[in-house]
């Protein structure tokens, strides 16, 4: 060995002997997961995918990646995908819930006369039905395609039903079951008259994609109200 090449040597062991050791990396600590967020956004999703897709695409895998979370969440936080649909429906995203209907009104709406009551509620209940295209694209779908999460939904919709019954009427519907069904048949001609202003504009003549047509069709639940509410409805 020569001397340069012994020099060269030392100078290299000099230098790794005061060349102090790269620290070693310590990750940082888990962030803490927001589980109400992260719950939001699987809600949120769950509308993503029914939109854009439809029931056929709606699945654990497809909404987990909407949220952008691991699918394994789903499960964890709402036990399944049946779970999270009927979370989803009681959210008030899929069907507007009696409640925030109520509040539309403010306090004292429940002290009104009966049939006031009846047609301000079915009146809030079509802006409501009217605002939601997600809601009328699902109505749309069922007619077409009835499965486990449909029925889900469906589920729902019976549940909103009663408690409206209850709200809006309670022994007095079950005392008069001409009343009660009248009140499905408005419910179900908003729903199909919603439904038809997505791709037909006049209904009878009354244009069904207008402000002005709606306002017509509510003048005429009032009007009908006046005439089949008893005013000794609770």
């Amino acid at each position: 060995m020569t001397a340069a090449r012994r020099k060269r040597e030392a100078a290299a062991a000099k230098a790794r002997a005061t060349t102090p050791e790269p620290l070693l990396h310590t990750p940082a600590p888990p962030r803490p997961r927001d589980r109400a967020a992260t719950e939001e956004r699987l809600l949120a999703a769950v509308g993503d995918v029914l939109a854009r897709e439809g029931f056929r695409g709606l699945g654990v895998g497809a909404v987990a990646r909407e949220a952008g979370v691991d699918k394994v969440l789903i499960y964890r936080y709402f036990g399944g995908l049946p779970e999270l649909l009927r979370a989803w429906g009681a959210s008030g995203r899929f069907w507007p819930r009696v409640g925030d209907l109520l509040q539309r009104q403010g306090e004292g709406f429940l002290q009104r006369p009966a049939a006031e009551r009846w047609a301000v509620f079915l009146a809030d209940f079509i802006d409501e039905l009217r605002a939601r295209p997600l809601t009328l694209a699902v109505l749309a779908a069922e007619l077409e395609e009835r499965n486990e999460l449909t029925a889900i939904l469906e589920a729902e919709r019976e549940e909103w039903g009663a408690e409206a019954t209850r709200v809006l009427g309670g022994g007095a519907f079950a005392a008069s079951p001409h009343l009660r069904g009248i009140t499905l048949l408005v419910v179900a001609g908003v729903q199909y008259l919603a439904l038809r202003a997505r791709r037909i504009r006049l209904f009878g003549g009354v244009d069904i994609q207008s402000e002005a047509g709606w306002l017509e069709l509510k003048a005429s639940i009032g009007a009908l109200a006046g005439r089949i509410v008893p005013p000794t409805l609770p």
